[in-house]
């Protein structure tokens, strides 16, 4: 079963509000998608989700698009591989960094996978981790910076995230919105007993803010999210030995590589896998096994993606050893009703399905076709 043919795209979805971090601000989901299909007829998503200024991480939309288009596709086409684990190779050899171009092709070859083996992402990857996947997991909520700086303003955003059962708040905190943000959560959470997170997406330095991040120490946070610049994996292990409040790692946990580092310098026990962020599922099966023998407890980010993208995320969620809600959300959180691609759902209790068919017979081809435009073709029709 040849691959037939390679298709990329590029998919815009409007957020219902804008979405604010400590490095910048989104309006609107753009990414790139590719299509694989093979000589049987079966189909395999895979996304690609860097922002389009590099304020996350180094690597951009246009970047990915461009190794995409120059190097990874024609690449893949010509070598054929017949499984995630041999396009592994294709996608590492002569590549350093770009991890979100990378993941869009090893995802939509697991995807392809699942298709011809006609199972889910989750199932078909806990297969081969040898583990069991859940059936369902839990959602928290991300709430961004707000626009106004209004601590009633995240109050209410606060409010509304409790009424639809979400189990988990985190919010974005940066210098000059931590404390202050800390403390109009804790107050607009007094009494439901969840648990309340703050991410700071690289924005401090220590010692220089030692002050504010200690004073976060006295907030009963269940963790820390990625206080410092990405590139500090020794500052992250120190700072988590100097603070109270554990700490988690993000946009630092960006390979094995970094994982096995920050076992070896006993560092942060707590981790945030993001799969496009680490160059796909390929490489969350070298990650997996490091993190469970050094006992770090995992969790489930994300850009926010598509439906498209998020099924790698639900897919990683599903894996024992992931035991904090994940930032998967709805569909309608980022992207109002009848819009994202495949639709995401939550129940009452914050909890969200885990599929079992492949992303191809998830996929809303109207609204895909609707949001999308194709970039790139390589192979025959």
């Amino acid at each position: 079963m040849a691959l037939k043919r390679i298709e990329l795209y590029e998919l815009t979805l409007p957020l219902v509000e804008p979405f604010i971090i400590s490095g910048g601000t989104m309006t609107h989901r753009r990414s790139l998608v590719l299509l694989l299909r093979d000589e049987a007829g079966n189909l395999g998503f895979g996304e690609s989700p860097p922002f389009e200024l590099p304020f996350y991480s180094e690597e951009t939309l246009a970047g990915a698009r461009h190794l995409l288009e120059q190097v990874l596709i024609p690449r893949v086409f010509k070598a054929q591989p017949d499984s995630p684990q041999s396009a592994d190779a294709l996608l590492r050899n002569g590549i350093r960094g770009n991890r979100f171009a990378r993941a869009a092709v090893d995802t939509a070859m697991w995807d392809l996978e699942a298709a011809r083996q006609g199972t889910g992402l989750a199932q078909l990857l806990a297969a081969r981790l040898q583990v069991e996947a859940a059936s369902d997991l839990e959602c928290g909520v991300a709430l961004g910076i707000p626009a106004d700086r209004s601590p009633e303003t995240l109050r209410r955003w606060i409010d509304d995230a409790l009424t639809r059962g979400y189990r988990r708040v985190k919010i974005k905190i940066a210098p000059g919105w931590d404390s202050v943000a800390v403390k109009a959560a804790r107050d607009a959470m007094s009494g439901s007993g969840l648990p309340l997170t703050v991410d700071a997406n690289g924005a401090y330095e220590w010692p220089q803010h030692e002050s504010t991040l200690r004073d976060l120490d006295n907030y009963d946070l269940l963790y820390i999210e990625q206080p410092l610049p990405p590139d500090e994996l020794v500052g992250h292990a120190r700072l988590s030995r100097e603070l109270r409040t554990p700490v988690c790692i993000d946009e630092t946990l960006h390979d094995a590589r970094a994982a096995r580092q920050i076992t070896e310098l006993d560092g942060p026990r707590i981790w945030n896998i993001k799969v496009h962020r680490i160059g796909g599922l390929t490489e969350l099966c070298r990650i997996y096994p490091l993190a469970r023998s050094f006992g770090a407890e995992l969790w489930a980010g994300t850009m926010p993606e598509s439906g498209i993208g998020s099924q790698s995320a639900i897919a990683a969620a599903a894996l024992p050893g992931f035991v904090y809600p994940s930032d998967l959300e709805p569909s309608t959180r980022w992207f109002g009703r009848e819009a994202d691609v495949i639709p995401l759902t939550m129940s009452a209790d914050g909890r969200m399905p885990v599929p079992q068919r492949s992303a191809s017979r998830l996929l809303d081809w109207d609204r895909f076709n609707a949001a999308s435009r194709l970039l790139a073709v390589t192979g025959s029709t």
